[in-house]
């Protein structure tokens, strides 16, 4: 089961995080997000645990705890469905909604009252 954990410490390393979810549970994977114009770090990892029970005992364990300056956040990782992974690749098409069109019919300029003309008015 992969989770997010979020609010590092900038100077976290993948070595800390590993550490501190061992005590939990075998980890199949840890990684740190990367800004890649600047290469620090984003402030947000993944760890992909083994069991899913282990996973749980983690986030209820870890969420919210003080580590490495930061209190940080472990959440259960959500899908990313788009093609391409993260790779920032384009994103699905989206359409705009529609709407149905209205029952009553739509005014025209020939129902409309006319406008009186202040000099014709000020003549009479």
């Amino acid at each position: 089961m992969n989770l997010f954990v979020g609010n590092l410490n900038p100077d976290t390393t993948v070595a800390n995080l590993r550490k501190l979810f061992t005590e939990f549970g075998e980890i199949v994977s840890a990684k740190i997000i990367f800004d890649n114009a600047t290469g620090m770090s984003r402030g947000f990892g993944f760890v992909e645990m083994a069991d899913k029970f282990h996973a749980f005992d983690a986030i209820d364990n870890l969420d919210s705890i003080f580590f490495e300056g930061n209190i940080i956040s472990v959440k259960e990782a959500k899908q990313n469905n788009t093609k391409g992974g993260s790779s920032g690749g384009s994103k699905p098409f989206k359409s705009k909604p529609s709407f149905p069109k209205p029952s009553f019919p739509r005014p025209s300029t020939f129902n409309r009252p006319r406008e009186i003309d202040d000099d014709r008015f000020n003549k009479l």
